[in-house]
């Protein structure tokens, strides 16, 4: 059994990459770049699980999926749990797999190299709140995307594009167990506080995922 810890496993998800993907998101960022919009899964000791648990909850979606983006968090400050979920997902799924790193592309160099042709394409580099978003699949124009295999050519190569208006999309789902709303993709800068005026202003009670109170 591998321990990793995990913030969240959602499908489909239709905006962090091309076709109906699954989405992981890890638990644990030692990055926490200034603007960051998921501040919730920046602390550790949350969401601990084993990959074999996380993976048993994902194989009821293989059947539709098409592909997988891991996400966080930062993945790669769990480099054994990422390897060991994406071989489980390389034994049981044909789906290309992206995953995002706030880390340096360079600084990911050696441990990509130990994952060979487990990752399709990375996206990596700090999210840089002052850099503009014109670019597909970023949140700042910074965030470089390497594609590493034959399977990431054919799949993930299109998303090195402009942002395009389909791209500012945002997938939206509900949980009628706690009333919370989880909202997948990439905002563009301000629209989460944008989000919480608005909800405030009709009466609703709103912390998102931007707010440093959930941080704690």
């Amino acid at each position: 059994m591998t321990d990793v810890a995990l913030s969240r496993i959602h499908f489909p998800v239709t905006t962090l990459g091309p076709g109906r993907r699954v989405a992981v998101w890890f638990q644990g960022c030692s990055i926490r770049c200034v603007g960051c919009v998921s501040l919730d899964t920046w602390a550790v000791g949350r969401g601990a699980t084993t990959v074999e648990r996380a993976f048993d909850a994902i194989v009821p979606f293989l059947a539709d999926a098409d592909g997988l983006t891991v996400s966080g968090g930062e993945p790669f400050d769990q480099p054994e749990a990422l390897a060991a979920l994406l071989r489980a997902w390389r034994s049981a799924h044909r789906g290309d797999v992206l995953v995002y790193s706030g880390h340096p592309l360079e600084a990911l160099e050696p441990t990509l190299s130990a994952m060979r042709g487990l990752v399709d394409a990375v996206m990596a580099d700090p999210y840089l709140v002052d850099r503009p978003q014109t670019l597909a699949l970023r949140g700042s124009d910074n965030q470089r995307l390497r594609v590493m295999t034959p399977l990431g050519r054919e799949r993930l190569a299109s998303c090195e594009r402009p942002l395009a208006e389909a791209d500012r999309t945002l997938d939206v789902t509900f949980d009628d167990l706690t009333g919370e709303v989880l909202m997948a993709g990439i905002p563009r800068p301000g629209d989460m506080a944008r989000l919480a005026a608005v909800l405030a202003a009709g009466g609703h009670a709103v912390v998102t995922t931007a707010d440093a109170r959930v941080r704690s």
